[in-house]
């Protein structure tokens, strides 16, 4: 029993780790989650342990990739089973990497331990989101979106920043629980919930609301699944879904309009003569629409976002980083065994640099789908003017799985690390009217259909994270490499 305690251990602090990221904020368990992984530190397979910890943790988490992989890329149940797990082996081997090298940490004790191992896991954090084209799903903040304190200090420190004081909480209070260091793990506590204290007050002293009720805004959620296959009768009434709502939406002049990606599928604006007609016809009724289309230019195709009023395209986004094996294919000949997942997989190439559009003296910062996840390219879209942030997104891939919910936890620290409205508009759920501190204004949930009525108003003042994003992230690696270099010269 004392040989498999420890594997036992390893695999229920996966499964409460990855539950931290469920279809709900936690308050408590958050803390505690991790704790099991750092006591495992002690032990002499303390590597392996924590790669079966990571394993576990996101099969749990990103458990609705293989209904996703069988359902739409048309994969055998045994292969969509068979590449979840390849994929979370190597999610995993980051959990594993944390336990191998901070076991040196952990076992140095002091401030190698309680700043080094938080530092460590941040470094490994920053490494998942650009290595093979990255994959920022689920950081460590992500499970403290539902305590006080927590977003508004990621106006100042960034999801990478939140992302050290939620792992410094949980190696503070494994610290606490061990002999001889106590004193010091409940010192890195108290540390963690002062400055969620002083980030609390100092949000609900900051007055949000900008005055004079801003402009209106509609986000459309049409509820509409995507189609496993072909079928004409489903695209027609798909098409008609969406022109209804947007002309009973259109009741106040000079409203926008805003479009869930892949909302017209598959007509695209620049191709369909009909369709195009349809929407100037839309617009002429007094009110832009923002919407997603696929557009073909001699580059190749584009995942687009326009701007259409009535004097025509007002305003194009290109998604800039598109999704790996859905939008592209990466060595498209060492894995063409995969089927493609998304529509038109393989053939999208990227754009080359962020866009604001321009909108009744505002600037819409886009970003579409999974680009809301990169908080360093969100921020850079901010330096580059805009006063409101715009993702749009298709969760229908997911189902109504906890997906939605962690790509809108996602959204919520974009908007709070830079204090700009979020407008997310999402083909099935979840859409979202986001505040600039993070907080839910209004929502619509997965497998509702309807329209989200809100008057906005931007902010152009930067926050010291829209400043500096990669300041919190390449500290907490120097801090780390710096503890590592120490107890490689003590060894």
């Amino acid at each position: 029993m004392r040989r498999t305690a420890p594997w036992l251990v390893a695999l229920g602090g996966g499964i409460a780790w990855a539950l931290c990221f469920g279809r709900q904020g936690y308050l408590v368990a958050p803390w505690l989650a991790l704790v099991p992984l750092v006591l495992l530190l002690d032990h002499r397979a303390a590597g392996r342990l924590g790669w079966l910890h990571g394993v576990v943790t996101w099969l749990v988490a990103v458990h609705w990739i293989r209904a996703t992989l069988e359902t739409y890329g048309h994969l055998a149940p045994w292969l969509a089973a068979a590449s979840l797990l390849l994929l979370c082996l190597y999610l995993g081997a980051f959990h594993g990497l944390f336990a191998l090298l901070g076991r040196r940490l952990w076992r140095r004790g002091g401030w190698p331990a309680l700043a080094g191992l938080p530092a460590l896991w941040v470094a490994l954090e920053l490494v998942r989101a650009h290595l093979f084209s990255g994959f920022p799903w689920n950081p460590a903040a992500h499970a403290w979106v539902e305590v006080a304190g927590a977003l508004p200090l990621a106006g100042w420190m960034g999801a990478y920043g939140v992302s050290l004081l939620v792992v410094a909480a949980n190696v503070g209070l494994a610290a606490a629980l061990t002999r001889g260091r106590r004193v010091a793990g409940a010192a890195v506590v108290l540390a963690c919930l002062l400055a969620l204290a002083v980030a609390a007050r100092w949000a609900a002293a900051d007055d949000r609301r900008p005055a004079g009720g801003g402009l209106p805004v509609r986000l459309l959620q049409p509820n509409s699944s995507n189609l496993v296959s072909w079928d004409p009768v489903q695209v027609a009434e798909n098409y008609r879904t969406i022109f209804e709502q947007s002309h009973a939406a259109c009741d106040e002049a000079g409203a926008l309009l805003i479009w869930p990606e892949s909302a017209a599928w598959p007509y695209s604006f620049e191709r369909d003569a009909e369709y195009r007609r349809d929407l100037e016809r839309l617009v002429a009724s007094g009110c832009p629409v923002l919407l997603n289309s696929t557009d073909e230019r001699p580059q190749g195709f584009f995942n687009s976002l326009l701007l259409v009023e009535a004097s025509g395209v007002a305003g194009r986004y290109d998604k800039r980083h598109l999704v790996p094996f859905g939008e592209y294919v990466p060595l498209a000949r060492v894995f063409a065994f995969l089927q493609r997942i998304a529509r038109s997989a393989g053939d999208y190439v990227p754009g080359s640099e962020p866009a604001v559009l321009g909108w009744r003296g505002e600037a819409l910062g886009p970003a579409i789908c999974f680009e809301v996840i990169f908080p360093a390219e969100v921020a850079e879209t901010v330096r580059a003017g805009a006063t409101l942030l715009v993702t749009v997104t298709n969760d229908a891939w997911y189902g109504d799985t906890s997906a939605p919910w962690q790509h809108l936890t996602a959204a919520r620290f974009r908007a709070a690390e830079s204090r700009r409205t979020v407008l997310r508009a999402a083909i099935t759920g979840v859409s979202a009217v986001i505040g600039p501190d993070g907080a839910l204004d209004a929502t619509l949930g997965v497998g509702e259909r309807g329209v989200l009525r809100t008057r906005v108003a931007g902010r152009s003042e930067l926050t010291p994270h829209s400043r500096h994003p990669w300041l919190a992230p390449l500290g907490c690696a120097a801090v780390a490499a710096l503890g590592l270099a120490g107890t490689r010269r003590r060894g």
